[in-house]
């Protein structure tokens, strides 16, 4: 497939797109700085700033799918930069006539019990607030959405590098817990499962969650 993954040099980004070119996946990284991109003949960078909506669009058309790895985590309004993004993210891709849309989502929106979300309990880290209200908000913004094709991967509580098994569960909107209460899924991980619902659509239209 032709894709474009956008934030493909970021924490998850870079997950994302060394995962979809070792499954042979033309890839168009879109990304800040294109130098910062893996050398490889089955990806192409390209410099984008996601707040240029036509930009943004001229770029993504042609592909099968988007994959949106964007994050605002290093501006100082992180959960007015993200927000705004991700709405240029959906008009662009809309505008640019692309099937098919995949957004790493948080796992702050995840219920921890009927009703009750993780990043609304008392345990959940001050830091994180902005960004998981911020993911909060983009899948209500999908949901919302009439015509567009979109799936979100909500990845567990812990989020962090480690071994590509290819083994995990699958949740829908409960967070994932193992058998000691850990909530956790490595990088490598999330990327394959991502992938996977990108090769083999299982979740139009809704969230999904991942974890061991």
């Amino acid at each position: 497939m032709k894709v474009a993954i956008i934030g493909a040099t970021g924490f998850v980004g870079s997950s994302l797109l060394k995962e979809a070119v070792a499954r042979g996946h033309t890839v168009t990284a879109l990304v800040s700085d294109p130098s910062k991109v893996p050398a490889s003949g089955h990806v192409t960078a390209k410099r984008v700033d996601v707040l240029v909506r036509e930009d943004l669009k001229d770029k993504l058309q042609g592909h099968d799918a988007v994959i949106s790895a964007f994050s605002g985590h290093a501006q100082a309004d992180v959960l007015g930069y993200y927000v705004k993004g991700i709405e240029s993210i959906i008009s662009a891709v809309k505008a640019a006539g692309v099937p098919r849309f995949l957004l790493v989502g948080g796992a702050g929106s995840l219920e921890v019990a009927p009703g009750v979300q993780l990043m609304d309990t008392p345990q959940f880290p001050a830091q994180w607030k902005a960004t998981a209200e911020g993911a909060r908000q983009a899948l209500s913004l999908l949901r919302n959405e009439e015509k567009l094709d979109w799936t979100v991967l909500a990845p567990s509580a812990h989020l962090e590098p480690g071994s590509r098994t290819g083994n995990y569960r699958i949740g829908e909107d409960r967070l994932l817990v193992d058998e000691s209460g850990e909530s956790h899924i490595s990088l490598a991980d999330y990327a394959v499962a991502m992938i996977n619902e990108l090769e083999q659509p299982a979740h139009s239209r809704s969230r999904f969650t991942v974890g061991y």
